[in-house]
C-alpha cells in the first residue's frame, strides 16, 4: 500500500513522494515519482532512474531537470532511494561508498546486510507494485542511473529485458568487479567469492550475452570526470558490447565531471533516447 508524502503541481502534471513497506528491504521505502498529465485510464511508458552514492530518491528529481522534457513526452519517471533505511546495522553510516545511500542495487548474501539489503529485488519489487498502482504500462518501462546507479541500470537490463525494454547510463560504474568501490562493495554485500560477483557486474553479463538489446545503449561519459580513471571503467563495458553484437552509443564529453550539471545537459537526448524504443 502506497502512503503519499508530498505532491506538488510541475510542467501540468504531478511530482509525488511516496513511502510504502517493502517485501524485499523487509523495511519502509521512499520513492519518487513524477506524472504527466494524461487523458484518464490512459497507461503511461515509464522510465525507472536509479541514483548514484549518497543520493535520497530526491536527488533527481530536484537536480536533473527531467520533468519538462517528460511532460512532453507523456512518460512517468520513477526514482527510488538508493539503500534501506533504518536496518540499525552497527556501522552502517561510517562510510559515504558502503552501507547508507550505498546499496549498489544487489541482494547482499553476507551478514548482517542479506536481512535488508537487496536493492535489486527492491527495483524488481517497486516496478511491479507500480504496474499494479499507477498508471504505468508494464510493456513499456525502461531504466537509466548514474554512477552506482549507472551500473544498477545496465545489470538490471541485461538480467531482465523483458521487463525494461531500454537502457542508458550517465558515467556508470561499468566493471564494478575491477574497481576501488565495486571491490568493496561486492566483498561486502556478497563476500570474498569473485565469481559470485559476476551476476552483478555489467561487463561480465554483457560478455555472456549477444545483442540483448538490438534497439542499442546509450551512455554518456565526461572526460573531466574525476573518477573516471579509477572507478568507472567504460572502456571494458565497449569491449564487451563488441564481443556481444550490442550496439552501444558511448559519447565522451571533454569538460563534463561526474556531478548533475552533466546530467542535466543530456537528460533530454536520454529522455528521447528511451521514448522512441518504448513507442
Amino acid at each position: 500500500m502506497l502512503e503519499l508524502i508530498s505532491e506538488h503541481a510541475c510542467f501540468g502534471g504531478s511530482q509525488r513522494f511516496y513511502r510504502h513497506q517493502s517485501g524485499a528491504t523487509g523495511l519502509p521505502m521512499r520513492f519518487s515519482v513524477f506524472i504527466p498529465a494524461a487523458a484518464d485510464g490512459a497507461r503511461l511508458p515509464a522510465m525507472f532512474y536509479l541514483a548514484g552514492l549518497t543520493c535520497t530518491e530526491e536527488t533527481f528529481m530536484i537536480k536533473a531537470g527531467a520533468q519538462r522534457v517528460a511532460a512532453q513526452e507523456g512518460m512517468i519517471l520513477i526514482a527510488p532511494d538508493t539503500s534501506p533505511r533504518g536496518a540499525g546495522i552497527p556501522g552502517e553510516a561510517d562510510a559515504w561508498d558502503f552501507g547508507l545511500g550505498a546499496g549498489f542495487y544487489v541482494d547482499a548474501t553476507s551478514a548482517p546486510w542479506n536481512s535488508h539489503y537487496r536493492m535489486y529485488s527492491y527495483i524488481l519489487e517497486l516496478r511491479e507494485l507500480l504496474v499494479a498502482e499507477l498508471p504505468v504500462d508494464g510493456a513499456r518501462t525502461g531504466i537509466f542511473g548514474h554512477s552506482m546507479g549507472g551500473h544498477g541500470a545496465l545489470v538490471l537490463a541485461l538480467r531482465n529485458p523483458d521487463l525494461f525494454r531500454s537502457v542508458s547510463a550517465f558515467a556508470p560504474i561499468a566493471a564494478p568487479s575491477r574497481c576501488p568501490w565495486g571491490r568493496r562493495a561486492f566483498s561486502g554485500y556478497l563476500g570474498g567469492d569473485e565469481n559470485s560477483w559476476k551476476r552483478y557486474d555489467a561487463s561480465a553479463l554483457m560478455e555472456l550475452s549477444h545483442t540483448p538489446f538490438p534497439g542499442g545503449i546509450l551512455i554518456d561519459q565526461g572526460l573531466a570526470d574525476k573518477f573516471l580513471a579509477e572507478q568507472l571503467y567504460p572502456d571494458v563495458f565497449e569491449a564487451a558490447c563488441a564481443k556481444a553484437g550490442q550496439p552501444l552509443e558511448l559519447r565522451r564529453h571533454e569538460g563534463y565531471d561526474h556531478g548533475y550539471y552533466f546530467i542535466s545537459t543530456f537528460i533530454e537526448e536520454h529522455l528521447r533516447f528511451h521514448r522512441a524504443r518504448l513507442g
